[in-house]
């Protein structure tokens, strides 16, 4: 304690409240027990007197030494009747401190408390802010019934406080009032009601709390408000952020229509992105588009898109569990890259998050599957976290990485954590039932465990090899056999039984091993385990019913043992068996059939993933992580069928917003305000900025920087017409015929502006208003406090009219959030040949979600040829052919290494024995990783293999031999200069940046000329995705089409651009520091642009 005296020795005047201290710590014994106890009594009275001192130093210093000793976790509850007779002190500083020891104690003493009722309720009207907040703490701590009334009407009073931080903790109080007294629940709805429609950020949280645990079913009162919550989330502090989110994922679930139905239909529209304007107009005449995403809807899961980047782990949680809930599937992705960043996170964190992960990987593998690396276990991970990514691990294996999760389950398997190697099996067990190619390497990998030293690993194999040969009995009747002979050295029960039950089942197989297996059973009957004698019983009951002649008496003998088992199980057991097996007078029916019941065909065991089914529960919740519903779980409901009706979220305009409004902006507002409302004048200033935000986009083509997702693209015009579809019902003839009339030109300037840009006239004031509509969005989505003066504006408009006018609307900063605007780009046109279409999360993959500057990630590739090579022909083979082809996927063996994946045949009608790579003639500095050498090839077999080889970006053979146990062959590689590249995700922003630093030198070009026919979007983007490896790059020109990549083995860049001239000619230019290479592809690149 005397330290806490020397640290609030720099008050002024404490003098003397240091000498008590130091007088205190000094009376302290420092023998024997008595000692201790004085001095703490001692110390407790020396307290007392501070705080009975005249002087307001000793009583501070003393107050701050109490709160010191509640922080450290210790019982100050007898010092009440001192600390409390200072509830009325002059002193704020002193007042405060007091007010922080009540609301500690005030519950515990509460007849104390109520003695200095009055003092309270005169600090409610203190002129401190502070102070009335901490006396409506206190008042609602002393949860006592009779002074409900005067917590209820301070509560009312706070409601209306000046202050935001008094209002915030009258939202806290409603919810103490209400536990105390639910009676009451109408009066405090009302207050909520009414703090509901604050737009400080320090209320918003706090009232949304006391909405969830008082109302939250009154969805009502949140329809006016939502606009508003939406677009304060990002300014909330984090926890009311945590709490908004989630009540906006179950008020969104009531009131809009699912997003999921056509997400099939808008990829198409997606697909639809290259073709023509004409052609464009023409599909969307023939096929109206059936779902049209919300505004409202669009404006939550934009807003709360930033708070992913949130430096607290459960805002991103809550974020994640509203996209996984609320948002499209072909956004979802978003989440996943911050989700996999709270990994870092200590313990708690990683257990909350990898649940949740394990949830979705069930469903929707892809998000996490290029993290995969990050849910490898590491040895400092505590038991939980393992087996939590072995689940995800489990959840995520396919064809493709099932290799290398099995060479990482091996070392996993060899862990001094025997609980975790033990899980490790289970999973071994599970990936070989999902996938069917690697059921048989698992198995013999689980049989060669069963002589393993540990008896943990063992007995979980055993366990895991009999599910596995539920499901193809006949064909393992060694395993079965090496499996009897180990019941001599195991030892668990569980795998003692199973290895029992898997003879019973077939012994009709192992005809001479079961009867000796069951004599041993026999001698050691009573010692068994009770589970171990319940499968000896059925394993002699099988043998009596198909091999009598041998083991008729053991049966017997086995059954006398158990009719006197201790445990009445195997007693029961024993009199049922014996009814059934051995027939007498006295059997029933049944016996006729015992041979049907006990050696029936048993379905296989399904392994399922324990995660499966919590996906009803909401992510991020207790429930989630228990697996049960917890107390005060709010379920969310099934998407409605029907939407409800959007307008009950309009919101009358304040006339406050049109004093920040410009001169002579209000008339070409109307239009956007319209979006939702059915009057003109019934919009709030910030709800209009969002919809016009919408309407912005669907007029300019632009893509905002709150980083709107593909679907707002695609929503525009169906959008239109519903709002005027919308009015049309809502309003009279007269007004519906203005509105009608106003949007209709609106719309027609629109399409003009699409189709041709000869108009400049109808152009200019298509731009002018919606330019105007996006600064006032822009502006007014800030906050209240933060507007820009109107010169700047002005200028900012006049800014965006040149850019647009310009046709290059990306030339804004691009956010680092709005990358996935541009996924339409990455997609392919429909192909000939079949194409791997990037989804959300590909385009995403290695994303940095900081805000720095220049994006250049590795995408997914946009379209991956089919044609194959030859690597050795069946007759210069002697009956082995192989065929070669790039997966243009990123290689597993090396980060400098191409994947080639390798199809070898046999076409004879002989086994081909140890297929492998011999002597290799590779240039200098380049590499090989080959395949596994390959046992035997069945006639007529096929078998696919991966191989990596490093070209150190040249063009030039890698020549090996491939052998087999007779012959080898030699065989070389050439790569096409397309495939040594990986495609690239940039702006357009940066590929101009980077095109400027890789000029002269590094830039070669030439001229193409072809048809006109051959320079359509589509065309060009299949031609050039053809030959190479290469990523779109978005460009807002629609003459110029620009392609990046890096080289795999330098990380180069590699920028492709072609730039359609007049006629029909154009211009292809390569930008590289790798000169040859780019010289190379151009030489390639030409003939197939040219040709028809």
């Amino acid at each position: 304690m005397s330290s806490n005296s020397f640290a609030y020795n720099e008050q002024s005047g404490g003098g003397e409240a240091t000498e008590l201290g130091q007088e205190a710590t000094s009376t302290i014994s420092p023998s024997g027990a008595f000692g201790l106890f004085s001095s703490d009594l001692k110390k407790n009275e020396d307290l007392k007197q501070m705080l009975e001192s005249n002087k307001d130093s000793a009583k501070l210093d003393a107050m701050k030494r109490i709160v010191g000793m509640i922080a450290k976790g210790k019982n100050a509850s007898e010092l009440f009747p001192a600390v409390v007779k200072n509830v009325a002190s002059k002193n704020i500083e002193i007042k405060k401190l007091v007010y922080v020891y009540l609301v500690r104690y005030a519950e515990e003493q509460q007849d104390l408390a109520l003695l200095s009722i009055s003092t309270f309720q005169r600090a409610l009207k203190d002129p401190n802010q502070l102070i009335r907040a901490s006396a409506l703490r206190v008042l609602s701590s002393i949860r006592v019934p009779i002074i409900v009334p005067i917590m209820m009407l301070a509560i009312k009073e706070a409601s209306a406080d000046l202050s935001p931080y008094v209002r915030k903790n009258a939202a806290h109080a409603i919810q103490k009032l209400y536990s105390l007294d639910p009676e009451q629940k109408e009066m405090l709805i009302e207050v909520i009601e009414k703090l509901l429609k604050d737009k400080s950020t320090l209320v918003a949280g706090s009232v949304v709390m006391a909405f969830e645990e008082v109302c939250p079913d009154r969805i009502d009162l949140i329809h006016k408000n939502y606009r508003k919550l939406c677009n304060l989330l990002v300014d909330v502090e984090e926890w009311g952020q945590v709490v908004i989110i989630h009540m906006l994922t179950r008020y969104a679930r009531t009131q809009f229509v699912s997003p999921w139905k056509e997400d099939d239909g808008l990829e198409d529209n997606e697909k639809n992105f290259y073709e023509s304007d004409d052609e464009q107009k023409e599909k969307t005449d023939h096929r109206k588009k059936p779902y049209t995403m919300d505004p409202d809807h669009r404006l939550l899961i934009r807003n709360t898109k930033p708070l992913l980047q949130s430096r607290n782990a459960a805002v991103v949680m809550a974020v994640a569990q509203l996209y996984w809930h609320i948002s499209p599937k072909s956004e979802v992705g978003i989440i996943s890259k911050s989700l996999v960043r709270l990994l870092r996170s200590n313990r708690e964190v990683q257990y909350i998050v990898l649940q949740n992960i394990a949830t979705m990987s069930i469903q929707r593998k892809g998000m996490f599957e290029p993290y995969l690396k990050s849910f490898y276990v590491r040895s400092t991970d505590p038991t939980m976290i393992k087996t939590l990514k072995l689940e995800i691990l489990t959840n995520l294996a396919n064809e493709a990485n099932i290799s290398t999760l099995l060479r990482e389950f091996q070392t996993y398997v060899k862990s001094q954590d025997k609980q975790f190697a033990a899980a490790t099996i289970q999973t071994i067990g599970r990936c070989a039932t999902n996938i069917s190619e690697v059921t048989d390497t698992c198995l013999n990998g689980l049989v060669c465990l069963l002589s393993n030293r540990d008896e943990i690993v063992v007995a979980e194999s055993v366990v895991v090899i009999k599910k596995l040969l539920q499901m193809q009995p006949v064909q393992h009747g060694e395993i079965i056999k090496h499996m009897a002979k180990l019941l001599d050295s195991i030892t668990v029960p569980v795998a003692r039984a199973s290895i029992l039950w898997l003879i019973g089942e077939n012994c009709e197989r192992v005809p001479k091993i079961a009867p000796d297996v069951l004599r041993k059973m026999a001698k050691s009957f009573t010692s068994e385990d009770d589970l171990v004698k319940l499968q000896i019983l059925n394993l002699g009951a099988k043998l009596y019913l198909t091999n009598s002649k041998q083991t008729k008496l053991l049966t017997q003998y086995i059954l006398n043992l158990g009719k006197y088992d201790q445990n009445y199980d195997i007693r029961d057991r024993t009199r049922f068996i014996r009814q059934l097996i051995v027939p007498n007078e006295k059997s029933g029916a049944l016996s006729k059939y015992a041979k049907k019941i006990f050696l029936a065909q048993k379905p296989a065991p399904l392994l399922e993933s324990p995660f499966k089914d919590r996906d009803h529960f909401q992510l991020g919740t207790l429930s989630h992580t228990l697996n049960t519903k917890a107390t005060g779980y709010l379920e969310l409901s099934n998407w409605p069928e029907v939407a409800p009706d959007p307008s009950v979220r309009n919101v009358e305009v304040i006339e406050l917003a049109k004093e920040w409004t410009p001169a002579g902006k209000a008339k070409k507002e109307n239009p956007a305000k319209k979006f939702y409302s059915e009057s003109e004048e019934e919009e709030d200033s910030s709800d209009s900025s969002s919809d016009s935000e919408s309407e912005s986009e669907s007029a300019s083509g632009e893509q905002e920087e709150e980083g709107d997702s593909s679907e707002d693209s695609s929503e525009d015009t169906s959008s239109e017409h519903r709002s005027d579809s919308e009015s049309a019902s809502e309003v009279g003839d007269k007004r519906t015929a203005k509105r009608n009339s106003k949007s209709k030109g609106k719309s027609d300037s629109e399409d003009g502006e699409k189709e041709n840009e000869k108009s400049k006239t109808s152009d200019s004031s298509s731009t002018d208003s919606s330019s105007e509509e996006e600064s006032s969005s822009d502006s007014e989505s800030v906050s209240e406090s933060e507007r820009e003066p109107e010169s700047r504006k002005v200028a900012k408009e006049k800014e965006k009219k040149k850019t647009k006018q310009d046709r290059n609307p990306l030339t804004k900063d691009v956010s680092l959030l709005d990358l996935d605007d541009f996924n339409p780009v990455s997609t392919p046109v429909a192909l000939p040949t079949p194409a791997l279409s990037p989804s959300l999360i590909a385009d995403l993959e290695g994303l940095n979600l900081s805000t720095c500057s220049s994006v250049i990630s590795v995408n997914t590739p946009v379209f991956v040829p089919v044609k194959t090579h030859v690597l050795l022909h069946r007759m210069s083979g002697r009956g082995l052919a192989a065929h070669y082809f790039f997966p243009r996927q990123p290689c597993i063996f090396g980060d400098k290494m191409v994947s080639v994946q390798i199809t070898l045949n046999n076409t004879t009608d002989q086994k081909i024995e140890n297929i492998h790579i011999g002597e290799k003639k590779l240039p200098m500095g380049m590499q090989m990783h080959v395949f596994t050498p390959i046992e035997s090839l069945e006639p007529e077999g096929s078998i696919t293999v991966s191989m990596g080889i490093d070209f150190c970006d040249s063009t030039q053979t890698a020549s090996f031999q491939l052998c087999t146990k007779d012959d080898c062959f030699s065989v070389n590689i050439q790569p096409p200069v397309g495939e040594l590249l990986l495609p690239v995700a940039m702006s357009e922003k940066d590929f101009k940046k980077e095109q400027g630093m890789l000029t002269g030198m590094n830039e070669t070009s030439t001229v193409i000329i072809a048809a006109p026919q051959n320079f359509t979007p589509s065309v060009i983007l299949q031609k050039v995705v053809n030959v190479a490896n290469v990523g779109v790059v978005p460009s807002g020109q629609d003459n110029i089409h620009r392609f990046a990549a890096k080289t795999v083995h330098s990380g180069s860049l590699m920028l492709v651009t072609v730039e359609l001239k007049e006629g029909s000619t154009a211009q292809l230019i390569i930008n590289t520091e790798r000169t040859v290479i780019g010289s190379v592809l151009l030489r390639e690149l030409k003939p197939v642009l040219s040709q028809g």
